[in-house]
C-alpha cells in the first residue's frame, strides 16, 4: 500500500471513524440539551481550564488543547464569560496578552454536566461495545492514530 493510495480497508476505517464520531457526538449533545445543559464544547473548554495550572490559560493555549479554530474559541470564551463561567484578565508576563480563568460557576457547571455526560458515554459508546476488552482495543487503535510521530 502506498502512502498516496489508501487501501479500501483504510478508506472504510476512515469513513467508519468519522461516522462513529458524528453519531456519538450528536447523541451526547442531544442528551445534554434534553437535560437543559449547554453544548459539549462548554464542558471541554471548562475542563481544560480546570486542568490547567492555576485554572487559567491564554486563549491560544486553550485553542490548541481544544483543536478549534481561533475565531470559534474566541466566541466560545465570549459566551462562557457572558454566562459567568470564565473570567478574562491581563497576562502578568505579557501586558498585551490575556488569561482566561475558570470561575466557581464554571467549576459548578462541570460538576452538573459530568453525570449526564458520563451516562451518555456509557449509553452511546459503552453499550455498543461487547465488553471492556473491545473498548481497550478501540482505545489502543485510536491511540495509534493520535500518537505523534
Amino acid at each position: 500500500m502506498s502512502a498516496t493510495e489508501p487501501s479500501e480497508a483504510v478508506v472504510n476505517a476512515w469513513v467508519g471513524l468519522m461516522r462513529a464520531q458524528q453519531v456519538a457526538l450528536q447523541a451526547i449533545e442531544a442528551d445534554l440539551k434534553q437535560a437543559g445543559l449547554p453544548p459539549l464544547g462548554w464542558y471541554d473548554a471548562l475542563l481544560e481550564l480546570r486542568r490547567a495550572e492555576g485554572g487559567a490559560l491564554r486563549p491560544l493555549e486553550l485553542q490548541q488543547r481544544l483543536l478549534l479554530a481561533q475565531h470559534n474559541v474566541s466566541r466560545l470564551i465570549d459566551r462562557l464569560e457572558e454566562a459567568g463561567h470564565v473570567h478574562r484578565s491581563p497576562c502578568s508576563s505579557d501586558g498585551r496578552g490575556q488569561m482566561v480563568s475558570i470561575t466557581e460557576s464554571g467549576r459548578a457547571l462541570l460538576d452538573r454536566i459530568w453525570p449526564i455526560y458520563r451516562a451518555a458515554i456509557a449509553a452511546h459508546v459503552g453499550a455498543r461495545l461487547d465488553n471492556d476488552t473491545d473498548a481497550a482495543t478501540l482505545a489502543r487503535l485510536l491511540g495509534q492514530l493520535t500518537a505523534r510521530r
